[in-house]
């Protein structure tokens, strides 16, 4: 009988299949949160053409630690769908091992960020620029902060054997935020570190 739960292994957490609610309401989380970092780089943007003389006022952003970040979390992104599929593949060591690597990235990307912050010149309060840079930044790394705690959750369920081939929807929709939050970094490094090179 499909129903009857195996006394040997640990229950499963979540449902199964893409109709479970977590599933819609990941959707509409991301879709709330989209919609703040638009604002916000609306707002840089806007600001940007409208404001007067050198922009950014301290000169133009280094590139280096910001490039370094965004491979940090692409591969990181790489590594959490690597841990998926090996729970899809009953090889939980490895999925483990591969969701531990994600968090190590994620924790290198804070601390690649936090290292930057307090290499400028400037603080939040210093400039319009500044005020802005300090705000995308923060929220996003506050999410990176919040994703990482999220995987940590995956990480230990994962090990305690409560994903199989079947039930692996709370590792799906845990990696579609930290999917969403890889993205994100893709939009805010093109607007404060691409555009004032090119605008």
């Amino acid at each position: 009988m499909a129903d009857v739960i195996d006394a040997e292994r640990p229950l499963s957490v979540g449902s199964v299949g893409r109709s479970a609610g977590g599933w819609w309401g990941m959707w509409t989380l991301i879709g709330t949160e989209a919609a703040l970092f638009g604002y916000l780089i609306f707002s840089y943007l806007y600001l940007f053409s409208q404001g007067g003389g050198q922009w950014p006022p301290d000169g133009l952003p280094k590139m280096g630690p910001a490039l370094f970040n965004t491979g940090v979390l692409l591969t990181s992104s790489v590594f959490v769908v690597l841990s998926e599929h090996a729970v899809k593949r009953e090889r939980r060591r490895m999925a483990v091992a591969w969701m531990g690597v994600a968090i190590v990235l994620g924790v290198l990307f804070v601390g690649v960020q936090l290292k930057e912050w307090h290499n400028h010149p400037y603080g939040p309060a210093a400039h319009l620029y500044g005020s802005l840079y300090f705000t995308i930044t923060g929220f996003h790394m506050l999410h990176v902060v919040a994703g990482i705690v999220v995987l940590g959750l995956l990480l230990a369920w994962t090990a305690l054997g409560y994903f199989d081939n079947r039930r692996h929807t709370v590792l799906t929709i845990g990696g579609m935020y930290w999917h969403f939050v890889d993205i994100v970094w893709l939009f805010i490094f093109t607007t404060l570190y691409i555009s004032p090179y090119v605008l």
